[in-house]
C-alpha cells in the first residue's frame, strides 16, 4: 500500500473507530497495526512487514488465514443460498452441521440451538437452564455459579457470571446476583510441587462442595471453562477439578455449563477440553474455532433431559423464546462443516500432539529468563507471567504495563503478542509447523533479552 492511502486510512481510523478493549487515547499519537493481508498462520501490514499470528486474532483461526478449502466452501454455498431465517425454515448445511455436532462432542449432548458469537452462546445456556428449572416445577433454582477469574462474555448475563475484575466490577449494578467459587489456580499455590497442585484443586473443590451442599435448592447451574481459564490468566488446571465437580453437579442435581468457546476445537490437544476429564457437562457452549475462526456463528448444545422439558404444546408456553437474526447462517454453517472435514483429512489433533509437544519444551527454556516465571501450556496453548522477582512471585507494578511494552517490542521482532495484563501467551493456530513453533519462541526470547526481561 502506498504511504497515501496508509496515512489516509489510519486517520480515518483514529476519527471514526473505537477498538474493542483498547484505551483508545494510547493511540492519540500513535497508529494502530494496518493488517492488509492474512496468510497462513502469518498477517502482513501495510508497509509489507509479516507477523506470526500468535494469538489466532483473537483465539479463532484453527487451520491457517485463507485455507483453500474454506473460500471453496463459502463460494459453493453463496451459489445457492446466502441466508434465510432459521424459524419455521431450515436448510441442508444447518442440519448436516448439528448432526455433525452431537456426533463429535462429549455424549449425551443431542441437541444444538445455534446463535452468533461465544457470547450469546453463554446467554442461551443459562436460559435453557433457568427456564428448565422453572418448568420441570423447581422454580426456587434461579442461581448460578462461576469460578473466580473466569470469563464467559461480555453481555450482560456472560458478565454476570464472569470473574475477572478488570472487565466486570463497573457493570455490576446491571448485573443478576451468582455465587462465586475459587479458581483451581495451581501457578500461584505456594506449593509448586504435585502434591501442591492437588492441595490447590482439593482446597476449590471443598468450597464448591460447601456452597453446593447449603445451596443447592437454589442453583440452577455452574459454568466452567474446561481446563484453561483464558481471558482471566491463561490458568491452565488439572483435569481432576472438572472430574471432580461433575460430581457434585450430579450429587447436587446442579447443571454443569461447560463454555468450550475459546478452548473447543483442538486447542487444547483435544477436540474439547472436556475430553481431558473424559466427562460430559449437561450444556456446552461453542463459537470461535468452530468455523475456523473465519465468520461468526456460536452453538448450545444440550442433553435429551434439557431439550423435553421445553417440548409440549404450545399452549403451555414452554417454548425457549429466544433467537438471532443470523442463527444457523447457511454460509457460517458450511465453513463449519468443512473445517471439521478439515480435522479428519489433515489429521489436525495428530499433527498437534508433535507440534504442542514442540511448544512445551521450547517454552521450558524460558525459565533462564531473570523475569520469566509461572510457565505453561497444554495443547497450543503457553503462557508465562513476567515477574519483577521470580523467587517471590512479585509481580511488577501494574503502572508500568510491562507486558504492553513487550508488545511494542514484539512487533519488531515479527510477532504479535498480546498480552494480558503481565501475562504473554501463545494461542498457536493449530496450522502451525513445529519449525515455525521454534522461530516464534526464538523470538520472543530475543525479545525478552532486548527489554532485559
Amino acid at each position: 500500500m502506498d504511504e497515501s492511502s496508509k496515512r489516509h486510512l489510519l486517520d480515518k481510523d483514529r476519527q471514526f473507530v473505537w477498538h474493542p478493549f483498547t484505551q483508545m487515547k494510547d493511540y492519540a499519537e500513535k497508529d494502530h497495526l494496518l493488517i492488509e493481508k492474512a496468510d497462513g498462520v502469518f498477517l502482513y501490514d501495510a508497509d509489507g512487514n509479516r507477523y506470526y499470528d500468535t494469538i489466532s486474532s483473537w483465539w479463532v483461526n484453527v487451520h491457517g488465514h485463507g485455507h483453500p478449502r474454506i473460500k471453496r466452501a463459502i463460494a459453493g454455498q453463496l451459489d445457492s443460498m446466502d441466508h434465510v431465517m432459521f424459524s419455521g425454515l431450515t436448510h441442508p448445511t444447518g442440519i448436516e452441521l448439528a448432526e455433525k455436532l452431537t456426533e463429535i462432542v462429549p455424549a449425551g449432548l443431542s441437541h444444538v440451538f445455534y446463535s452468533d458469537n461465544g457470547s450469546t452462546a453463554v446467554e442461551v445456556a443459562v436460559k435453557m437452564s433457568f427456564q428448565y428449572w422453572q418448568q420441570i416445577g423447581e422454580k426456587q433454582k434461579t442461581k448460578f455459579v462461576f469460578l473466580e477469574n473466569s470469563y464467559h462474555g461480555d453481555t450482560i448475563g456472560a458478565v454476570s457470571v464472569g470473574g475477572v475484575e478488570m472487565y466486570h466490577s463497573l457493570f455490576k449494578p446491571l448485573l443478576f446476583d451468582a455465587y462465586r467459587i475459587p479458581s483451581p489456580n495451581v501457578h500461584i499455590w505456594p506449593d509448586q510441587t504435585e502434591q501442591g497442585a492437588d492441595a490447590c484443586v482439593k482446597r476449590a473443590l471443598n468450597e464448591a462442595e460447601k456452597l453446593f451442599r447449603e445451596k443447592h435448592g437454589e442453583i440452577a447451574a455452574v459454568i466452567v471453562e474446561p481446563m484453561i481459564q483464558a481471558a482471566g490468566g491463561m490458568i491452565i488446571y488439572p483435569a481432576e477439578y472438572l472430574r471432580r465437580l461433575r460430581e457434585l453437579c450430579t450429587r447436587y442435581r446442579i447443571h454443569l455449563i461447560a463454555d468450550e468457546v475459546a478452548v473447543g476445537f483442538g486447542r487444547t490437544g483435544r477436540m474439547f477440553g472436556c475430553n481431558h476429564a473424559g466427562i460430559s457437562p449437561d450444556l456446552i457452549c461453542l463459537s470461535k474455532g468452530l468455523t475456523a475462526g473465519v465468520i461468526p456463528l456460536a452453538a448450545t448444545l444440550c442433553t435429551d433431559e434439557i431439550y423435553m422439558a421445553f417440548y409440549d404444546d404450545y399452549e403451555t408456553l414452554k417454548t425457549f423464546f429466544h433467537g438471532h437474526s443470523f442463527t444457523g447462517n447457511p454460509v457460517a454453517a458450511a465453513v463449519a462443516l468443512e473445517s471439521l472435514s478439515i480435522f479428519n483429512d489433515e489429521r489436525v489433533l495428530e499433527r498437534v500432539q508433535e507440534t504442542s509437544a514442540v511448544l512445551s519444551e521450547r517454552l521450558r527454556r524460558l525459565e533462564s529468563h531473570e523475569h520469566a516465571g509461572r510457565i505453561r501450556s497444554l495443547g497450543m496453548v503457553g503462557a508465562f507471567d513476567l515477574l519483577a522477582d521470580k523467587s517471590s512471585g512479585r509481580s511488577f507494578d501494574s503502572r508500568e504495563r510491562t507486558g504492553n511494552k513487550v508488545y511494542w517490542e514484539g512487533l519488531k521482532e515479527g510477532l504479535i503478542l498480546r498480552p494480558l495484563g503481565d501475562t504473554i501467551y501463545f494461542w498457536l493456530p493449530l496450522a502451525v509447523t513445529s519449525e515455525q513453533v521454534i522461530d516464534i519462541t526464538e523470538r520472543t526470547e530475543r525479545v525478552l533479552h532486548r527489554m532485559r526481561l
